[in-house]
């Protein structure tokens, strides 16, 4: 039997005195028993990162560069463990979990370039008269610890998101991971203490809810960076106090499909962005609408990539849809599909599950209050609706509580601005899918997608606060 894998606190691990189970979504088969945090280990986590505040930021620019490199570097020497580690927590397929550990390679490797150049600014001071002298000089400084929840569908790159920025920023960061998934996290860990920064300047520490929800009152922390569910993240902002907050939380993301779109790249990218990783994520392509024109065109190329994606073991490389994280969620989908189809929606493709594998599904004669087109279903559900006008498309698309991204098709380029004034989300992607998302790029929503936006640089600013020195310059006594 094996040992309980131990948390990490102030550069040790540590047991805890109860553990909970990580299960392979897949097969059912336990991984891991994982130590859980008490309510002292909590607080020495706590105290941990607020007591490394200043060391964190006593850090000069080349040395945290020089750590996040050398994270980095162990990440991409350890790839295939980490890879392997979230398929089998996550049940990602492998191909999606290689790509996901070279983005967190990535995702630090910019992170310890923006270390170097975090911008300041000269600010003249002498527009009114009798300030002839003076001069201001704002620079970015550290804001403190920040507290970082996240989930379980990207369990090393959205926790590289807030770990990676924190420390180029020189804050310490204590995660929170998520129940399902807290092994990739902790192998982060293990790298950070690898890569020598200092005790407290990464936390990792599993613990309940309640403790979870501790630390986000605890005024030692002066962020939050939360994502996750809507429902979760505006609840722990309205717990926060005084601290910065940002989420990063759910979408239902549209796309619009024009009748002068390249409908084979369309049809090609839609399949890709509403199926991979079995449609959990929350860019995921849920909702496709497309002119009436060619909405049965279009209809048939997606119907024909959706039926070769591969449903099955994530472990095999040629895996494309894995299973839903958990039984519960199975039955959820399945749930909603049903009453799809009995409010009058028409099952394409797919529909039915087994065990925790939900089948590529594609629905039609959907309506905007069904929960598969009004809420986020965060599985492998992509509904289809034909529309008239592009401005029928747009009111359909912002007809959605969420707001996170979006992706038109089409070939005018009038069209994509008129889309990028009018569609109330975070982000416009024109001939491609709402599920494309670069590293470094500002990412985040509107409405209840969320509030504040990740991507490196992004997320340093928040993770940083603007102080302004002001210069009252004299002429030297002998100058005149």
């Amino acid at each position: 039997m094996q040992e309980p894998r131990p948390f990490l606190v102030h550069g040790q691990w540590k047991q805890g005195e109860r553990t909970a189970r990580v299960v392979n979504p897949f097969n059912g088969h336990t991984i891991a028993d994982v130590g859980q945090a008490s309510e002292t280990d909590v607080e020495e986590a706590a105290a941990s990162a607020a007591g490394a505040a200043t060391a964190m930021a006593g850090l000069p620019s080349h040395a945290r560069y020089n750590i996040l490199q050398q994270i980095a570097g162990l990440i991409h020497r350890r790839r295939d463990e980490f890879a392997s580690t979230i398929t089998a927590e996550a049940g990602k397929p492998i191909t999606d979990a290689k790509r996901e550990v070279s983005r967190a390679v990535q995702t630090f490797t910019v992170a310890a370039e923006e270390a170097r150049r975090i911008p300041g600014e000269l600010v003249p001071l002498d527009w009114t008269p009798g300030s002839d002298s003076h001069l201001g000089i704002l620079r970015r400084v550290p804001i403190g610890p920040i507290l970082g929840i996240t989930p379980f569908n990207f369990p090393l790159n959205l926790v590289t998101h807030k770990v990676a920025p924190a420390l180029a920023a020189g804050n310490p960061i204590l995660i929170k991971p998520a129940p399902q998934t807290p092994l990739t996290a902790l192998l982060l860990g293990e790298v950070a203490l690898e890569a020598g920064l200092p005790p407290g300047g990464l936390n990792v520490v599993p613990c309940t809810n309640a403790l979870a929800e501790r630390l986000v009152m605890d005024a030692r922390f002066k962020l939050l960076s939360f994502t996750g569910s809507a429902a979760v993240g505006w609840m722990l902002k309205a717990k926060c106090g005084k601290k910065k907050v940002t989420l990063e939380l759910g979408g239902n993301a549209g796309v619009v499909i024009e009748p002068d779109a390249d409908l084979d790249l369309a049809a090609q990218r839609c399949a890709a962005g509403g199926f991979g990783y079995a449609g959990q994520t929350c860019i995921s392509v849920q909702r496709v609408f497309v002119h009436h024109s060619v909405a049965d065109l279009f209809t048939t190329k997606l119907l024909m990539h959706v039926a070769r994606l591969k449903t099955g073991d994530p472990t095999d490389e040629s895996t494309t849809i894995g299973p839903v994280i958990d039984q519960a969620a199975a039955n959820r989908i399945e749930s909603w599909i049903g009453e799809a189809v009995t409010d009058g929606a028409r099952v394409l493709l797919g529909g039915k599950r087994m065990g925790s594998v939900v089948e590529a599904t594609v629905l039609s004669n959907v309506n905007p209050d069904m929960k598969v087109s009004c809420q986020e279903v965060f599985g492998p559900v992509v509904t289809v609706t034909p529309y008239r006008q592009l401005s029928d498309a747009i009111a359909l698309l912002n007809q959605s509580d969420y707001g996170l991204q979006a992706g038109v098709f089409t070939q005018d380029i009038n069209k994509i601005f008129y889309a990028f004034r009018h569609l109330e989300v975070g982000a416009v992607l024109a001939n491609e899918i709402p599920t494309f998302r670069a590293d470094h790029m500002p990412y985040g929503g509107v409405k209840d997608s969320g509030l504040g936006r990740e991507g490196v640089r992004a997320a340093i600013e928040d993770m940083t606060e603007p102080r302004l020195l002001v210069l009252n310059l004299k002429e030297p006594a002998g100058s005149s």
